[in-house]
């Protein structure tokens, strides 16, 4: 069987499984069966599935994902999240779009402590979203900063998304892990002064906030009673593998352990918040490991067959240059983010985008930034874009889901602007990282 036919037949089954409605898990699973069948030699290459998808998950690199999303719902499940996106709004007074830019700066901070795309936009769009409109701000002013910032999740650290590409793509996943800082701060500042703009040139969008006046004592004092303290699970999390401290899982653990603690010291830690902290976690924890168990036999199926090979070999012959490819590279993958979830379309596209950027000698920490932003853009893009239908689920139901597309484009456009500044000056994306050496 040629190669071709050999990457038609194990896609087609993967996207088939997708398109008729299987979990991604699944559609990996059923393709795996199939590809064992035809070209592991009939039944026999059945047995040979057990133990690959045993080895895939028994990796220690994994450990960090439960442990940072963990994190993160302690947090979340405590209430102690929802206190310091208070105390943040507290402290900006007198600012054009206050509300946005208090969404901003808390789902930033949020971004720090959780890890997770999905439950920093839950958490700012059932919070604040309401009350913008009850307010007055226009719909897309309201909504866009909540996607966009949600999206941070997925660069600054904790990333469990970082953790899991730095693994299959053999990256360092502490230098990865940090090397998203800066571009993910960069996204920020540049929302935030995107939302003041454009607040001053069409003031009608946003309406002049009522702060209550009161003594900047009394603004201040709960920003550093419940945002400053947790500033310090981050400080844990990242200065224990920027100082060489801890490894990526031991800094994870301390980072749960540091949540525990401060949800303790604020009367908020009680057994049945644990509980289900540790429910939602599981949860997305096995979905992410069948996926992970899925794909990377996929991978190993797609090599015996010869396509990984023969695709290579097609994509030299056409003489791509090294930043050619790697926009090639960006492009697919922000073709597939449009159809596809974030992780289905990392283990998809990795087995062809790591031999084709080892053979062209690519920086594979540059690299894996690029695609975590890329990957970040494909959360906001039509028609499947993950957190446009999570603003749209906490969403009053007037709000349409062409309203809700509408409000994410001009973010859209920022983080594909600081993708660009990425690719013109790698070392935005690689100084950080590299004093970690």
């Amino acid at each position: 069987m040629s190669w071709y036919v050999s990457l038609l037949v194990m896609m087609g089954l993967v996207l088939g499984g997708m398109a008729i409605g299987l979990p991604v898990a699944f559609a990996f699973l059923g393709a795996n069966l199939v590809g064992a069948f035809i070209f592991f030699g009939g039944v026999t290459g059945l047995a040979t599935l057990v133990p690959e998808i045993v080895e895939a998950t028994a990796s220690f690199t994994f450990v960090p994902i439960p442990l940072f999303l963990l994190m993160g719902e302690i947090l979340l499940q405590t209430g102690v999240a929802f206190r310091a996106i208070e105390a943040i709004d507290r402290l900006i007074a007198r600012v054009p779009g206050r509300l946005p830019v208090v969404a901003i700066v808390g789902g930033t901070v949020f971004s720090s402590l959780s890890g997770s795309t999905v439950a920093n936009t839950a958490m700012l769009g059932s919070v604040m979203l309401p009350d913008m409109l009850r307010r007055g701000y226009s719909e897309d002013i309201a909504m866009g900063p909540i996607m966009a910032v949600g999206g941070v999740a997925m660069l600054v650290p904790p990333s469990a998304l970082a953790v899991l590409l730095a693994s299959l793509a053999n990256i360092s996943v502490s230098q990865l892990l940090i090397a998203g800082i800066v571009p993910g701060l960069m996204m920020s500042a540049l929302f935030v002064v995107y939302v003041i703009g454009r607040c001053v040139l069409e003031p009608g969008i946003a309406p002049r906030d009522d702060v209550q006046q009161m003594p900047f004592r009394e603004r201040i004092m709960p920003f550093l009673a419940y945002v400053v303290p947790l500033s310090g699970i981050f400080a844990v999390v990242v200065g224990t593998i920027f100082l060489g401290w801890a490894s990526p899982s031991e800094s994870a653990a301390l980072g749960c352990v540091a949540s525990a603690i401060a949800a303790a010291a604020y009367g908020c830690f009680s057994r049945a918040a644990l509980a289900k902290a540790l429910r939602e976690t599981g949860k997305v924890t096995t979905m992410i490991l069948l996926i992970i168990a899925g794909s990377m036999t996929f991978s190993q199926i797609l090599a015996v067959s010869g396509a990984t090979d023969g695709l290579l070999a097609a994509t030299n012959s056409l003489e791509l240059s090294k930043l050619g490819a790697v926009l090639l590279m960006l492009a697919l993958l922000l073709f597939l983010g449009a159809f596809m979830d974030q992780v289905s379309m990392l283990l998809l596209t990795l087995p062809f985008f790591l031999p084709l950027a080892t053979s062209l000698d690519v920086d594979m920490l540059w690299l894996g930034v690029l695609f975590l932003i890329a990957m970040e853009v494909s959360l906001l893009t039509p028609p499947f874009g993950l957190l446009l239908f999570v603003m749209r689920g906490v969403a009053p139901s007037t709000i349409t889901m062409e309203s809700v597309i509408r409000a994410a484009v001009p973010f859209v456009v920022i983080e594909l602007a600081v993708m660009a500044t990425l690719i013109a000056l790698p070392e935005l994306g690689t100084w950080l990282p590299r004093l970690v050496q």
